[in-house]
């Protein structure tokens, strides 16, 4: 009687399977990973899921790009600003290899992408047949991991390990390449499990209280400590934690532009911005601290300058998810490795009571320096060219520090990063780590996408928007509510900058003509406005944040105007330059 009912439940189990397409099995993926947008461009490898996706309309929403590189930016933005995971469709060949800057922006900023390609017939594959490319071997570097399907009954597990890798531990981009013959294979189908463990990969490693007491023991007995915080404590949605961390010690804290708006900016324990661009002193009082603690961030190059130069003095408590980062550039004295929402209530809950007022008094002092000798005139110049800083000033002025600012990468980006107000987590989206140029246009798409409540501004320099300008296509016809911001200076701004302070003025290649930008827009349907007269700009923002719709607002300013402070390139980061 027992077996007859073992063999009843089977035969019903085996019932329950459905015949259905490697392609469908994709789309149920997505569903059941809670996607809801798809950032794509159709082609002739992929097209068996895009003819699949015709029936799930009503379940996902795709929005086709102009180009595959602003398809996976505009993924990266909706990442960024929804802290879920973006995804991303595009054919084989070109298709694929037109993600790889994406790709490489989204690893290194740990931004977490599903990208999904087709491929040619498996038994193509090497063939050099029509638009083949290995893309495997193309994007083994680019991704935290990559993986081809030739065989669509594994396309329901390797998806779950898609998702599942992305979104854990350290955030990237993964690449599933699909063959076209496995998305027209039918299979039975037994439905979709999500993964939630991988044998051999350990996305959060496990916390060490020796180290937890030993980091909190350092900081109660610290005179001058220092926090710098990075992009960590936002993927890990530790802002309270982290907010409860510093304030109960009473730590100064200084953030990464990548870390920016983590904490707000007009919290009395936040100092500044560090770094090459960064505020005067954060940078020279690193090299002051005796406690240096780094939350959720890689120290970088442009973070720490010279290497033996940096922070020499100081013992270094370093709080990270990734145990690569730690040693890697800098040695830490205390490792705290694991997931920061975890490990800083555990010091918090170690720390004494304290209050560093006087070492706090020196960060404003040198606040006070900086204002003086840089951000009085750039808020507030007393010539008739206007500066990036002060329309900044008045975009804060009228948004209130609650937009999402969406930058691309120069002078602008600095400007922006140094200027702008936030008082809200996942505010400032940028391209951090590769500096990729052409990234903000699309990013804020995505960006809008992934917050659809909030006003999203693209602040982008006459460079950079020229190099995705046809994503204009993309938000016209799906009338995506974006604000972009031409800060226009007629040069490709940081280069010209470098060019003049470490190569006698020899401007090679720097000079950008610009077409009628507001005619552009104009031809894509969305509204615009150029203005070059300071008396003009804050009607002209008001217009633009107001307007219903897209709108695109160009706003010259001075063509060799300089950002700094600035640490040159070979300095420490206690030479930092006022001039």
């Amino acid at each position: 009687m027992q077996t007859e009912t073992l063999n009843s439940a089977l035969a019903t189990t085996l019932t329950e399977t459905i015949e259905i397409s490697g392609s469908e099995a994709v789309l149920k993926a997505l569903v059941a990973e809670g996607v809801k947008t798809i950032f794509g461009y159709p082609g002739g490898a992929i097209m068996p899921i895009y003819d699949a996706l015709y029936d799930y309309r009503d379940q996902l929403e795709h929005v086709l790009v102009r180009h595959e590189q602003g398809g996976i930016h505009a993924a990266q933005g909706y990442a960024r600003s929804s802290g879920n995971i973006g995804t991303v469709f595009a054919t084989s060949g070109p298709g694929a290899t037109n993600l790889v800057t994406g790709l490489a922006d989204a690893l290194i900023d740990s931004t977490p992408l599903v990208c999904i390609t087709g491929q040619v017939f498996a038994h193509l594959l090497g063939t050099d047949a029509f638009q083949e490319t290995d893309v495997i071997n193309i994007t083994t570097p680019a991704t935290k991991w990559n993986y081809q399907v030739t065989d669509a009954t594994e396309i329901p597990e390797v998806m779950a390990k898609a998702y599942y890798i992305a979104g854990s531990g350290r955030p990237g981009p993964v690449l599933i390449d699909i063959t076209k013959n496995a998305q027209i294979q039918k299979f039975q189908y037994a439905g979709y499990e999500k993964c939630t463990h991988i044998r051999s990969y350990r996305p959060t490693p496990i916390v060490r209280n020796e180290y937890i007491q030993a980091a909190a023991s350092m900081i109660n007995k610290a005179e001058r400590p220092l926090v710098i915080f990075g992009q960590g404590v936002i993927l890990g949605k530790a802002e309270q934690e982290f907010k409860d961390f510093i304030e109960k010690a009473g730590l100064p804290a200084a953030w990464t532009i990548l870390g920016l708006s983590a904490l707000p900016t007009d919290h009395p324990l936040n100092v500044g911005m560090l770094g090459m661009h960064g505020n005067y002193g954060p940078n020279v009082m690193t090299n002051e601290c005796d406690v240096l603690i780094a939350v959720g961030m890689r120290f970088d190059d442009r973070v720490t300058g010279r290497l033996d130069r940096y922070a020499k003095q100081a013992k270094v408590i370093h709080l990270d998810i990734d145990p690569a980062e730690i040693d890697k550039n800098i040695k830490a004295d205390v490792p705290v490795w694991g997931d920061c929402k975890e490990t800083l209530p555990l010091i918090t809950a170690a720390l004494k009571k304290n209050n560093h007022s006087a070492w706090i008094a020196r960060f404003s002092e040198c606040m006070e320096k900086e204002i003086d000798a840089v951000i009085e005139q750039e808020l507030h110049p007393t010539s008739d060219i206007m500066t990036m800083g002060e329309v900044i000033h008045q975009l804060n002025l009228l948004t209130g520090g609650d937009a999402i600012i969406v930058t691309d990468v120069g002078q602008h980006q600095m400007v922006a990063c140094r200027y702008a107000k936030f008082t809200e987590s996942k505010s400032n989206i940028t391209s951090g780590g590769l500096g990729t140029m052409g990234f903000a246009l699309p990013a804020a798409m995505g960006a809008k996408y992934g917050a659809p409540d909030r006003t999203v501004v693209a602040i982008i320099g006459d460079g950079g928007i020229q190099m995705t300008i046809q994503e204009l296509g993309t938000i016209m016809q799906n009338n995506i509510n974006i604000k972009i911001l031409i800060l226009n200076n007629h040069f490709l701004g940081m280069v010209r900058q470098w060019q003049q302070l470490f190569h006698e003025k020899r401007y090679s290649f720097v000079d950008i003509d610009s077409p009628d930008y507001v005619t552009v827009a104009k031809g894509y349907r969305i509204e615009g406005n150029s203005i070059s007269q300071r008396d003009d700009l804050v009607a002209a923002l008001k217009t633009m944040l107001e307007h219903n719709g897209a709108y695109l607002l160009e706003v010259h300013v001075g063509k060799e105007n300089n950002v700094f402070p600035m640490v040159p390139q070979g300095c420490g980061v206690s030479e930092v330059r006022l001039k």
